[in-house]
């Protein structure tokens, strides 16, 4: 029942940020072609590809319904198999064959290889010591952390699109990056204390260790939030 709902909240979180995703992108690159379905789709497969390394690999048994809520609710309502094969079908009717041969094989070939890049991230970053750097009495999950800079910086990059090209008020901006962020740094520094826990450190007996984790995680994210955000304005 808790993965049912962790599902759930998941696919609907996934749904909501594919709607402000694919509509900021069609109202930046216009309706001519699938732009915004194929750039989720693209985006997905690396992510599932990359969060399957990270997740599934380490396999802690702590986070069961965290990795079903992000891989088969968020990455599965942030994907959609279904709305790229309708529009590929508009554009047959439409007499756009080409358009349409062009998706089709621009979105399975991408893809594919989208996923192929996120497994041999992920792969490459949990290579070296399982993805830790362990010392007498604690240990520093170097490559989680990395994961969680890169989708930081991805989160920062898609919110200054979204706000250059969808209208809002400043109040809503603000909200939204707040809400964003700090559920963002909040889950990802709790997967990273269950991390340690699940390899046997305690809040009894190394709460200094976890503390320095859960900040350095935080302060390296706000890091590469903020590169996301001002490589978004270059866009």
């Amino acid at each position: 029942m808790n993965q049912l709902l962790a599902v759930a909240l998941g696919g609907a979180c996934g749904s909501v940020l594919r709607f402000l995703v694919s509509s900021g992108i069609y109202q930046w690159l216009g309706r001519g072609f699938p732009y915004g379905t194929l750039s989720v789709n693209v985006i997905g497969s690396f992510l599932i590809g990359l969060l399957a390394e990270a997740l599934i690999l380490q396999r802690i048994s702590f986070t069961l319904e965290y990795r079903a809520a992000i891989l088969v609710g968020v990455l599965g309502g942030f994907t959609t198999f279904s709305s790229f094969s309708l529009e590929t079908i508009y554009l047959i009717e439409q007499g756009a064959l080409t358009k349409a041969a062009l998706n089709v094989s621009i979105s399975i070939v991408a893809c594919l290889f989208a996923v192929w890049l996120g497994l041999l991230l992920g792969r490459c970053l949990f290579y070296y010591s399982g993805g830790a750097i362990q010392w007498s009495g604690g240990m520093f999950p170097y490559a989680m952390v990395i994961v969680n800079a890169l989708l930081a910086f991805m989160i920062g990059l898609v919110m200054t699109v979204l706000f250059q090209k969808v209208t809002m008020s400043m109040e809503y901006r603000a909200a939204i990056m707040i809400v964003v962020i700090g559920t963002y740094l909040t889950l990802t520094g709790l997967y990273l204390i269950l991390y340690l826990m699940e390899h046997g450190y305690s809040f009894e007996a190394h709460l200094n260790l976890m503390l320095s984790v859960f900040l350095s995680n935080g302060l390296i994210c706000i890091f590469l939030l903020w590169m996301g955000l001002l490589t978004g304005k270059r866009i």
